[in-house]
C-alpha cells in the first residue's frame, strides 16, 4: 500500500540543497517518489510503508535535519 509523508527539512538554503535531500530519501528502501520544497522547506515521500527513522538518517547524513 502506498504511504504518503511530509517532512520538514531543515537547512536547505539552495537548488543544491533540493537535490541533496531528494537524492538522500530516494535511496531509503521502499521509497518510490520523493518532491523537495525548497520554499517550503519540506519533502513529501511516498512509498510502500518507508521507515521513518530510515529517512531521517538519511536526511541527517546529507548534511540536514528533520524537524
Amino acid at each position: 500500500m502506498m504511504e504518503k509523508l511530509t517532512l520538514t527539512i531543515q537547512g536547505m538554503t539552495c537548488k543544491n540543497c533540493v537535490a541533496h535531500v531528494t537524492e538522500a530519501l530516494s535511496s531509503v528502501a521502499d521509497v518510490k517518489t520523493v518532491k523537495v520544497n525548497l520554499k517550503k522547506g519540506e519533502a513529501i515521500v511516498k512509498g510502500d510503508a518507508p521507515n521513518m527513522d530510515s529517512l531521517k538518517a538519511a536526511v541527517s547524513e546529507a548534511g540536514y535535519q528533520v524537524v
